[in-house]
């Protein structure tokens, strides 16, 4: 152990630990999530204090080779160099200076070994007075928040395209596969496999859409605001030189906030991309939903297409399998719609000057991100590319339902439409069969009308 001090007095710090004494005080604080605050967030925190030691070193207020220091200290972080050194809790003091100080002392002691000191050495680089030279967890916390979202929307939206282009293809291959529609789980008119993957399709791609427009909010950061957003204790072209700094090591266009007070309240940006990710959860669970539906059976069910059989699906009945991509799909959804509710409330509990609920938001948005970029790649591999059709089935579902009815108003009337619906119900025929015994359209008149059911979009 070595011993370091602070204005709280002297505390053991393990000889070994690249962390200081405000680390290990909030390790016996908190230890209510059992577990860290993400890394995602770590390495955001981390490439934000390296912009702002480059920006202290051009306005002349840390020394070039301080600069240089913490600059390689905190790339060694985000190369993930270190990752046992930021074991803090999510359920900290609500700014996350816990965790916004333990990067400062990893980085501080780093630095100051690089330049020939030992761990601990708060003269040669100092956590507050020079890794966070101008700079408060207030602005710090929120604004790296915004880079690992805008980081991880990044990712997310690359597993959609692959998923989206998945469904495009299945639209594409079962384009002449006629099926019978459903609406409130009854016969309705009919539609093409096809139709029903291309709408799933467009579904992700609207919500992907969603997400990069509020990624554009995020890239509004009060980095440089200091503790309400002031600026207080900074040089007025603080912020400048951190955000050309920061722009130029991530390629994003991060830019100074129209309001530095409201920036630092209110966590809304966060809570709207929370949101979308929560609407992106509830499509994916629609679209894994009526995949299980239409799997169904497969012999006493639905049964209009196959999933790839990816595990035996029962201990105790051979043979049987389950859907289990689609449900291990609906599980994370639900899990990501919890997690923007969480979101939610937190972005609405601030209180004057700033919202004491960081971690949380920070911790939910990245595990919903990581959640549903593991889901998109997980259905699209698993799953979606594997889907097969029973054409069969769905043409003699197509041939029997009651929602032929609709095709052949126009040509038969409403009224004896009903009857024969009535008449196949209880004779156990098809409308087609009817119509033909009947006489009342010639075959070439009813294919020639069943033709046109699936709409113009066909």
């Amino acid at each position: 152990m070595r011993i370091e001090v602070d204005s709280m007095g002297e505390k053991q710090v393990p000889e070994n630990a690249w962390y200081g004494i405000h680390t290990s005080r909030s390790l016996e604080n908190f230890s209510v999530a059992g577990e860290a605050v993400p890394l995602e967030i770590v390495y955001a925190i981390a490439r934000l204090k390296a912009a702002c030691a480059t920006a202290n070193q051009r306005l002349g207020l840390l020394d070039q080779e301080r600069s240089t220091a913490i600059g390689n200290a905190c790339e060694s972080i985000i190369l993930g160099n270190h990752d046992d050194q930021f074991p803090i809790d999510i359920f900290q003091a609500g700014s996350g200076t816990s965790t916004q100080m333990n990067v400062n002392e990893v980085i501080a002691n780093l630095a100051a070994v690089e330049l020939g000191a030992t761990r601990g050495d708060r003269q040669r680089v100092h956590p507050n007075d020079h890794v966070n030279k101008g700079q408060s967890t207030n602005n710090v916390f929120p604004s790296a928040i915004r880079l690992a979202g805008l980081q991880l929307s990044q990712r997310l939206e690359a597993a959609l395209d692959g998923l989206i282009g998945s469904l495009d293809k299945k639209a594409k291959q079962f384009a002449d596969v006629a099926k019978t529609g459903r609406t409130h789980l009854q016969d309705a008119v009919p539609i093409t496999l096809g139709q029903t993957f291309a709408g799933y399709a467009r579904a992700l791609e609207k919500a992907k859409h969603r997400i990069g427009a509020a990624g554009k909010n995020l890239l509004e950061i009060g980095i440089g605001g200091n503790a309400v957003g002031t600026g207080i204790n900074t040089k007025p072209a603080f912020r400048a030189h951190i955000l050309n700094a920061l722009n130029d090591s991530t390629g994003f266009s991060f830019k100074a906030p129209g309001d530095g007070i409201e920036i630092t309240q209110f966590m809304t940006d966060m809570g709207h991309m929370s949101g979308t990710l929560k609407l992106l959860a509830l499509d994916l669970l629609k679209i894994a939903n009526d995949l299980r539906l239409l799997a169904s059976g497969p012999n006493t069910g639905l049964g209009e297409i196959r999933l790839p059989a990816v595990e035996p699906g029962s201990s105790i009945m051979p043979g049987k399998v389950n859907p289990s991509i689609c449900e291990a799909a609906n599980m994370a959804c639900i899990q990501v719609v919890g997690y923007d509710a969480a979101v939610a409330m937190a972005c609405g509990l601030g209180q004057l000057e700033l919202n004491t609920h960081m971690p949380l938001i920070g911790a939910n948005l990245v595990k919903s991100f990581n959640i549903l970029i593991r889901t998109c790649a997980m259905l699209d591999e698993r799953c979606i590319r594997g889907v097969e059709a029973d054409v069969q089935r769905c043409q003699s579902h197509f041939e029997a339902s009651a929602g032929l009815a609709t095709i052949l108003n126009p040509a038969l009337g409403y009224d004896r439409v009903a009857k024969l619906v009535k008449e196949g119900l209880t004779a156990g025929k098809s409308l087609k069969t009817l119509v033909l015994e009947k006489k009342l359209m010639t075959e070439a008149e009813l294919a020639h009308l069943l033709a046109g059911a699936f709409g113009p979009n066909l």
